[in-house]
């Protein structure tokens, strides 16, 4: 019984995430592309112009040094440093360099420098410990760094690129979003009316508005309900009009066999047949009965349970073995519960009895069972009758169908769990019938539980 609660799941992924994801993939995959070709046509411009930056400052500082006087250029170097963030170190053949990274821009940049001032220039992006861009450079016999900050040969900013980059795909993911909903709401709607009806729920006509396929697909929805509603109308006039048809000679002969001069056996044998008939009468009524005439409202399931265990347990023939969790409370309609209960008593009663003693054994079990997609009511019925042959089980829960054990007795419409099955939906849950691996008839329910 775990197993088959634990297989009851009631959310499946919808297709507008679906849809979303899928978008959202396209967009994410669109902008990567599109920020790497920027990346990679730019890097040829951006190299030049630093290129240029370094040979224009490196031009410049050399003149500067060669035509200053001498005793004006430490001035001229502490001017440059302080304004200009450009600093002059003598080059040392014990200088600790560290090479800058090897990347594609890297090498873009050196050989773009090296034209310029030559194939002995060396770079570092760090010398002695102190960090920033070094170039090396030659005065007459003399070699120098040039050291300028990392910053002052930065083009653009990388976090203000990224940003642009985020508030892009931000942009593009609601507009995923957007269209995801705008062309998944109309098929929403046909999902939703559809778990409606197959609720026996009211459903308001769909949209017939939009793209073709949209119209034509609500419009033959539409079509369809208006149909369905048709035949039901049609099955419960005629269904109330022979069963109401037909009580009326059964009373009168009800009437005409009391004042008949027969024995006590033969009239209590036809007072049985014409009890018999009414029963049969009010399953159909029953089962026209459209079940959305009255509200759903909470009431207390296990006070009912225990109320029908104690029905049941007056009866010497009958023993019961009950476990019903306390305090369960069920938001549905009560009398169409009770009469799903009462309906699947009575098949006990008929057709699970022990066929020597004739008497009959049941077990009855209610509680929550919790489980992944949330708590649903559990509840199981069994008996310890001969059982159903398994070809005859898938075909119990339609109307008029009847059991090999059921055709033997003369009594029953075969519309005992087509009601069944009808009030189960109508609340949302689960049947499943099955024949014990020891004997006898097992049913489970399953209901979503609502703790209001």
């Amino acid at each position: 019984m775990r197993n088959y609660f634990a297989r009851i799941s009631w959310f499946q992924s919808g297709l507008f995430w679906r849809t979303f994801l899928l978008l959202a993939l396209l967009v994410t995959a669109s902008m990567a592309t599109w920020i790497v070709s920027i990346k990679l046509l730019e890097r040829k411009p951006k190299a030049q112009q630093l290129a240029g930056q370094i040979g224009t400052m490196v031009s410049i500082t050399s003149a500067a040094l060669t035509h200053s006087a001498e005793d004006k250029r430490r001035e001229l170097l502490i001017e440059l440093a302080h304004n200009e963030g450009i600093s002059i170190y003598l080059l040392e053949e014990n200088d600790e360099i560290v090479k800058p990274d090897n990347d594609a821009m890297f090498a873009e940049l050196k050989e773009l420098v090296q034209q310029k001032l030559g194939k002995q220039t060396q770079f570092a992006k760090s010398v002695n410990g102190e960090i920033g861009f070094w170039v090396s450079f030659r005065i007459d016999e003399d070699q120098f760094w040039l050291r300028v900050e990392s910053d002052r040969l930065q083009t653009d900013s990388g976090l203000q690129f990224l940003g642009w980059a985020a508030i892009s795909l931000l942009l593009a993911l609601i507009g995923a979003a957007f269209i995801s909903r705008r062309i998944n709401a109309p098929l929403s709607n046909l999902s939703l009316a559809a778990r409606q009806l197959a609720l026996g729920q009211n459903v308001k006509p769909l949209r017939e508005s939009g793209p073709r396929e949209i119209r034509e697909t609500n419009a033959s929805f539409n079509h369809m309900m208006a149909d369905l509603a048709r035949i039901e109308s049609d099955r419960t006039v005629i269904l109330a009009g022979i069963s109401h048809d037909l009580r009326t000679p059964l009373t009168r002969l009800q009437l005409e066999l009391e004042m008949a001069d027969l024995k006590t056996d033969i009239r209590e044998a036809m007072q049985g047949d014409l009890q018999q008939m009414d029963n049969i009468i009010q399953q159909f009524l029953d089962y026209a009965k459209p079940l959305n005439d009255a509200s759903f409202s909470s009431f207390n399931l296990s006070d009912l349970l225990e109320k029908i265990h104690t029905d049941l347990s007056r009866d010497p023939t009958i023993s019961i073995d009950a476990n019903i969790e306390a305090n369960i409370h069920f938001v549905g309609i009560q009398v169409e519960v009770q009469r799903l209960l009462s309906n699947l008593i009575e098949n006990a009663l008929r057709y699970g009895r022990n066929i020597n003693t004739l008497q009959l054994s049941l077990e009855i079990d209610c509680r929550l069972q919790h489980h992944a997609a949330g708590t649903s009511v559990a509840i199981r019925l069994r008996d310890f009758g001969p059982g159903i042959p398994e070809y005859d089980i898938a075909r119990l829960l339609r109307p008029f169908a009847r059991g090999e054990i059921a055709r033997s007795h003369a009594n029953g419409s075969g519309l005992g769990l087509a009601i069944v099955d009808r009030i189960v939906k109508r609340h949302a849950g689960k049947i499943h019938i099955t024949n014990h691996a020891h004997g006898g008839i097992e049913i489970h329910l399953a209901f979503p539980y609502n703790k209001n």
